[in-house]
C-alpha cells in the first residue's frame, strides 16, 4: 500500500498513491492509514486524487478509518475523482465526512514513502 503522509498547516495529509481501494486492499489499507496517522496533526485528511476504484469494501475501510480515530480525529476527504465521489454520493456518506475539492494546505515532499 503506497501512501504519502506529509503535515501541512490544515492538519496531517496522507496521499493514497493506489488507483483501488477494494476488498483485494481494504484490510491492508485500513492498517496503512492506521499507522500513517499516527503522527501528530489534527485533522487526518486522506487525499485520494490518485484513487479511480472505491466498492463497498474500499467504503468501509474508509468508514473504520473514521471510527479508528474518533472521537480525538477528524478523517475529512479531499480530492475525489468522479466516481469515487459517486460511491459517497450514491451512499450518503457525503454527508458524514467533510470533503474538499481539492487537497488543503501545501504541495507534498517530493520523497515517497510506503507505509
Amino acid at each position: 500500500m503506497q501512501l504519502v503522509p506529509y503535515s501541512t498547516a490544515d492538519g496531517l495529509v496522507i496521499r493514497v498513491n493506489e488507483a483501488r481501494i477494494d476488498a483485494a486492499v481494504a484490510i491492508e489499507f485500513k492498517e496503512a492509514v492506521r499507522r500513517a496517522a499516527e503522527a501528530p496533526g489534527n485533522p487526518v485528511i486522506l487525499d485520494l486524487s490518485q484513487v479511480a476504484f472505491l466498492d463497498s469494501s474500499g467504503l468501509g475501510a474508509v468508514v473504520a478509518v473514521m471510527k479508528l480515530l474518533a472521537p480525538d480525529r477528524v478523517l475529512q476527504l479531499a480530492a475525489l475523482s468522479p466516481s469515487v465521489a459517486k460511491v459517497f454520493r450514491l451512499t450518503r456518506m457525503d454527508s458524514i465526512f467533510t470533503i474538499h475539492p481539492e487537497v488543503p494546505g501545501t504541495a507534498p515532499p517530493a520523497r515517497k514513502a510506503t507505509v
